[in-house]
């Protein structure tokens, strides 16, 4: 997904594509979004997640590899309690290790839940950032507290003891967005939004709640995540172009110290 500044002031022809109602675009990274109906707007294809067309997500064409048809969800997909999962969770005890961090090296704890629970770093960082802009102190107005905002019931229901130990409230609440992904069936949109507004919300309204809150909160995360991975594309492209250029001047250097050994050994054979 990429976030592109175009200098130049021109109108853009937006293309609808005709679709069935229920796809879902499969993205490159993995991730997939439900919707209802797609438009191409230059480079982007956006993505209406809502019947209304009042909720979409903007993603760069390149970055969607397919479209396949949306799989039905169980009537029982959404019966399962936090509570339930956690008691069937591999994980459900709290890991080891995990006291309190004054200065904890934040990416290494990110990194460490991340991969506990197979999620992108990226991801769960941005969530941290839309959530409590990397405040481990952070208290919402609703209660929810800690880098990634956990109420006092779910941070009990995930074994987080003390939701301002920054080790613990990020490995908890990884672990709940991956229950959410996997209950979603990796519908990155839908498990944001059932983090955001809860999932009995999001099983009313059948995708992402009508809440202003809600929408610029999905909004705010995919952006943040798309930009990490355009930075990252971009230092690899970056990286691959250094060490061509670095390749070839070594190749031109090598030659020209070859260079006059060669002349002198065809004069002596004169």
């Amino acid at each position: 997904m990429q976030v592109r500044r175009i200098s130049l002031i021109f109108v853009v022809l937006v293309t609808a594509l005709p679709c069935l109602a229920g796809e879902v675009a499969v993205l490159k990274n993995g991730f997939s979004i439900r919707y209802e109906r797609r438009e191409i707007v230059g480079n982007t294809t956006r993505l209406y997640v809502s019947a209304d067309g009042s909720s979409f997500v903007d993603v760069p064409t390149a970055e969607i590899d397919r479209y396949e048809a949306a799989p039905d969800l169980p009537k029982n997909a959404f019966q399962t309690s936090t509570s339930k999962q956690t008691a069937t969770s591999p994980s459900s005890t709290q890991p080891a290790g995990f006291s309190i961090l004054p200065r904890a090296d934040l990416s290494t704890v990110v990194n460490e839940a991340s991969d506990r629970y197979r999620l992108d770093p990226d991801l769960v960082s941005s969530v941290i950032k839309a959530e409590s802009g990397f405040n481990a102190r952070a208290v919402s107005p609703k209660g929810a507290q800690g880098l990634m905002q956990l109420m006092p019931g779910t941070a009990s229901e995930l074994g987080v003891p003390n939701p301002f130990d920054p080790a613990a409230n990020v490995n908890g609440g990884t672990r709940y967005l991956r229950e959410l992904m996997e209950r979603y069936d990796f519908d990155i949109v839908k498990a944001l939004a059932a983090y955001n507004a809860g999932p009995q919300r999001v099983e009313r309204y059948g995708g992402v709640p009508p809440y202003y809150e809600t929408r610029a909160y999905v909004a705010r995360v995919v952006k943040d995540f798309n930009k990490k991975k355009i930075a990252q594309k971009m230092a690899q492209k970056n990286s691959s172009a250094k060490a061509r250029t670095t390749s070839k001047s070594a190749t031109r250097s090598t030659a020209q110290h070859s260079s006059p050994s060669t002349v002198q050994a065809r004069a002596q054979a004169n």
